[in-house]
């Protein structure tokens, strides 16, 4: 979001030339999502970006309304929350999850990557129901 306004990313603008942290999440305000995956980065960004990581992604295949009220409500302003609306580039890179079974419809995995320069050089997916090698401590012993 910008001056109150969803806005668009470029691919380059947000990995060119940087060495980017992206978690992915299934929903925004969902338990997991709001009580443990997005807080371990919010607690963790600078010990992360301490590593040499020039900036912290959260995604989440929701609206960019939705992604800026959750990451304002849990204090993620060192973090880019960014919205994948349509789920483009989650289908695009293949980690999306049918969800229709809770009513979310498709979403995202839960995943994280460390993303040099544009080129996935660390990908770590969880198993369902699992937040393990995807949280902020995981990423960290990583990096």
């Amino acid at each position: 979001m910008q001056d109150g306004k969803p806005a668009g990313l470029s691919r380059d603008e947000l990995f060119a030339g940087k060495k980017v942290v992206l978690f992915a999440v299934p929903g925004a305000f969902t338990p997991t999502c709001s009580m443990a995956h997005l807080p371990g980065f919010v607690v963790k960004a600078d010990e992360i970006q301490a590593k040499g990581v020039d900036s912290i992604i959260c995604l989440s295949v929701n609206d960019a309304f939705v992604m800026d009220a959750w990451g304002k409500e849990k204090n993620a302003e060192a973090l880019i929350m960014a919205a994948d609306g349509n789920g483009d580039f989650t289908q695009a890179i293949g980690l999306e999850m049918d969800a229709s079974g809770f009513g979310m419809g498709v979403r995202s995995q839960r995943y994280a990557m460390v993303i040099d320069d544009g080129v996935v050089s660390a990908l770590h997916i969880e198993a369902p129901g699992k937040l393990e090698v995807s949280s902020a401590e995981a990423v960290l012993s990583n990096l």
